[in-house]
């Protein structure tokens, strides 16, 4: 597992890889920009209506604050994981070359499966976020419980995009991808920083890139 590390760190500040956080960090602020521009009124509403069955004054505007902030940053975020599923194909390939080039290319990720995924998990983590917000008060188990629900935008868009591209028997991707929920929530660390969030999914995909890859040279 150290090696997965060590490699991922290495790749994480090459220059292909920080010139893709920023196209992709541009591109995701113009798209989030726009949509919450046009739809913040409702969103806004949204949530204040949701918070009124919570019978403690100050937690209801507090609450609000947090989740108001927390949908804004969530929608950056799932653009920035949307970019990097639609556009990190070329930069995984070349990584894949240049620390395993025994190991075939043997498909392509379906983007309509892979904007489900990465949908889905940002329904999921929406969903158990506006349910259950007030652990992230409680010190310790909060910032566990964010890392956990930030692994979940992570974890199946990526295991999809990255084993797909090396692996086709889906028993063995299902095998391999028991042990990343941890490497996801590692990931997710970069989600506790602006901007360098933006390094999460790219980080993530290159994480999970030589977890997979080199089990599979080790055996």
């Amino acid at each position: 597992m150290s090696i997965v590390f060590q490699k991922s760190f290495e790749d994480i500040f090459s220059k292909e890889v920080l010139l893709f956080v920023l196209i992709i960090g541009l591109l995701s602020a113009f798209t989030a920009g726009l949509f919450i521009w046009y739809t913040w009124e409702g969103i806004s509403s949204f949530i204040v209506s949701y918070l009124g069955w919570i019978p403690w004054e100050w937690l209801q505007t507090s609450g609000a604050d947090v989740i108001t902030f927390a949908v804004g940053y969530v929608l950056f975020t799932v653009m920035v994981g949307i970019f990097t599923s639609l556009f990190s194909e070329a930069l995984l390939i070349k990584l894949a070359k240049k620390h395993y080039p025994i190991i075939p290319v043997v498909a392509t990720p379906s983007i309509t499966k892979s904007l489900i995924l990465t949908l889905k998990a940002s329904a999921i983590f929406l969903l158990l976020f506006m349910l259950f917000f007030y652990l992230i008060f409680i010190p310790i188990l909060g910032q566990v419980f964010l890392l956990y629900l930030w692994s979940i935008l992570l974890r199946e868009p990526t295991l999809y995009d990255v084993g797909t591209l090396f692996i086709t028997d889906k028993n063995t991707l299902k095998r391999k991808g028991k042990k990343t929920r941890v490497l996801a929530m590692i990931a997710s660390l970069f989600n506790y920083i602006p901007l360098l969030n933006l390094f999460a999914p790219i980080f993530s995909q290159i994480l999970f890139l030589h977890h997979i890859l080199g089990t599979s040279q080790d055996a």
